[in-house]
């Protein structure tokens, strides 16, 4: 139970814990957050798999904890675009030698739309593709070889291209308890403890669980 290992795991370098591999400060990844690649070096993550990703953007990658990221998922950033606000999709403001254009507008060649946020307990499937822009909210899941273009909220389960919402994952009462409760941010040794419910499959017992948890919490927070 180390996030500063760089494997999971050990013999199996398939499997390794992001923020351990990636290094550009525009890449934020939380803690236990794991990619698996059995096809390239999970290592090269960055190279791989995060695309388009220049500095001259400032757009960032952002991804929360306990999230499970599959072989060859791929996340697009704004430098794909091209521009559809002008007459013309070429980017011209790439070339500004060629057209003797001002350098600093290099930016200018395509759309922006903002960083890529993905939230905590997420799972992206095989291949998927994630757009530039796009937000995921905690606990969602998104099937192998989707194209996310578009924001999904909480606990949605996704897939397609472009994705869509196929359901969401539990109603909203429970999604609500959930995001209170936050058991992402749980210390190591409160999560221990908290481990047999994340792995229950019994809603109505993992409802009144997350009720007495927010119970505990609410005293907790009136006697501090």
């Amino acid at each position: 139970m180390n996030p500063y290992n760089i494997y999971p795991r050990t013999g199996d370098t398939q499997t390794v814990y992001l923020n351990q591999v990636v290094t550009d400060p525009s890449i934020l990844v939380g803690d236990y957050t794991m990619y698996d690649d059995f096809v390239h070096d999970p290592v090269d993550f960055e190279k791989n798999n995060v695309l388009y990703h220049y500095p001259v953007n400032h757009d960032r990658l952002v991804i929360g904890k306990f999230c499970s990221v599959a072989c060859g998922a791929k996340f697009l950033f704004n430098s794909a675009n091209h521009s559809l606000q002008s007459l013309s999709t070429y980017p011209f403001p790439i070339f500004f030698e060629e057209w003797g254009l001002d350098r600093s507008q290099v930016a200018n060649a395509w759309d922006n739309k903002s960083d890529i946020v993905i939230g905590n307990d997420v799972w992206i499937g095989r291949e998927s593709i994630i757009m530039p822009g796009v937000k995921i909210g905690d606990g969602s899941i998104v099937a192998a070889y989707s194209v996310v273009t578009k924001d999904f909220p909480p606990y949605s389960v996704i897939g397609g291209n472009p994705a869509r919402l196929i359901n969401m994952r539990f109603d909203e009462e429970l999604i609500e308890m959930l995001l209170q409760v936050k058991w992402w941010d749980f210390e190591p040794e409160k999560l221990v403890d908290f481990l047999p419910l994340l792995c229950d499959t019994d809603v109505k017992k993992i409802r009144e669980q997350l009720r007495q948890e927010l119970k505990k919490s609410l005293t907790q927070s009136f006697t501090n």
